[in-house]
């Protein structure tokens, strides 16, 4: 028998999760391990590692000048994709403790599931997309998932490139797996890459906590981006259909408080993360305005085709000049990787700052010095 004093911090805690935690939470000691085996921590369990090396990461770092909806607006207070992370984080750690869930195992999933994603928000990642297919090809179906039929559980994970498609869910597992430190990748758990890679709408999660991040991602964007467009004055709560109303509330508080409460207290004891029918309905809904009325609304988008024809044109200029990318991209190239990958890795990383400030430097004439 182990001495008491011989016991770790970390099996302090794993022993913690044991006791406090649902039967169908994911506990730490269970997890599938990371690709590459390492020594334990001793003061943390592995998942708060994770969380851990995400926070560190240079990719979270820059989720801060990267737009999430409001592209470059004049004002403090519009989110940007790190505030939209965090976010995120933060109710889905609300469901999670409420569930008796694997609190840092979400946190972990909900603090790295938006790594990969471009500069300007999703037009960067459609115009990824346009691009490949100028240079490139079109390269098969873009939609198409490829499926595993390997039982190395790490499979999964792996990008099929012969679909030739930028998705920024897969992009944040690669980010994870390979971009970080130098091209040695931060080596999370299983658990936490499924649960980033797995968090968009058409797809769902292995763990119940990757379940929670996936719906929490929602309830944050429609959130925050109806807030922002109220404070953008683009829409008062009042253009919100009644029957949502009815069913979510009248104002951007009461409907965060519903979802929460409701995914809460319809979950509670089973083995899902689940919503009454009535309220999903009313989130599909309260989604749908969203997009008719602020995803595609002239005042918010005006300024996007210009973000797109400039993403474009970075790619197609560094897809044919990748010698000019920098060291760490030309590693990946020698290794094999193919240039129209790895011309996707260098845009989709560069903040939107520096995707003006690229571009700037490439096509914009500067004054003559002499």
């Amino acid at each position: 028998m182990n001495n008491p004093e011989d016991i770790t911090i970390r099996e302090e805690l794993e022993k913690v999760e044991e006791s406090s935690l649902s039967p169908f939470a994911t506990k730490s000691i269970d997890t599938k391990g990371r690709r590459k085996d390492e020594p334990q921590c001793d003061i943390r369990t592995v998942f708060q590692r994770d969380r851990d090396r995400i926070i560190h990461s240079k990719a979270f770092r820059r989720l801060k000048d990267k737009t999430q909806v409001f592209l470059n607006p004049e004002g403090d207070h519009y989110r940007t994709r790190l505030t939209h992370t965090l976010e995120v984080s933060q109710i889905a750690r609300t469901i999670a403790k409420a569930l008796r869930l694997n609190e840092d195992l979400v946190e972990a999933i909900a603090l790295g599931h938006d790594l990969g994603h471009t500069p300007f928000g999703h037009a960067g990642e459609r115009a990824l997309n346009t691009a490949i297919k100028k240079c490139v090809g079109e390269g098969g179906d873009m939609l198409a998932v490829a499926p595993s039929t390997s039982d190395d559980i790490w499979d999964v994970f792996s990008i099929n490139d012969s679909l030739m498609r930028f998705r920024h869910n897969e992009q944040s597992v690669r980010v994870a797996e390979v971009l970080e430190r130098e091209g040695e990748g931060l080596n999370l758990t299983w658990e936490v890459l499924d649960g980033m890679r797995n968090h968009q709408t058409s797809m769902m999660p292995s763990t119940l906590e990757g379940k929670i991040v996936r719906l929490s991602d929602k309830f944050a964007y429609i959130h925050h981006d109806m807030d922002d467009a109220l404070r953008a004055k683009i829409l008062t709560d009042a253009d919100v259909p009644a029957e949502i109303g009815k069913v979510l509330g009248k104002t951007t508080k009461e409907r965060l408080d519903k979802l929460i409460h409701n995914t809460i207290r319809t979950s509670i004891g089973k083995d899902d993360i689940l919503m009454d029918d009535e309220v999903m309905q009313a989130l599909l809904d309260m989604r749908k305005f969203m997009f008719e009325r602020v995803y595609s609304n002239q005042t918010v988008k005006g300024e996007e085709y210009k973000a797109v024809a400039l993403v474009e044109t970075l790619y197609e200029y560094y897809y044919e000049h990748h010698d000019e990318m920098p060291k760490e991209y030309q590693a990946l190239m020698e290794k094999g990787d193919p240039v129209w990958r790895v011309t996707c890795d260098y845009i989709a990383t560069m903040t939107d700052r520096y995707a003006i400030s690229k571009y700037e430097e490439l096509f914009i004439p500067k004054s003559w010095k002499y």
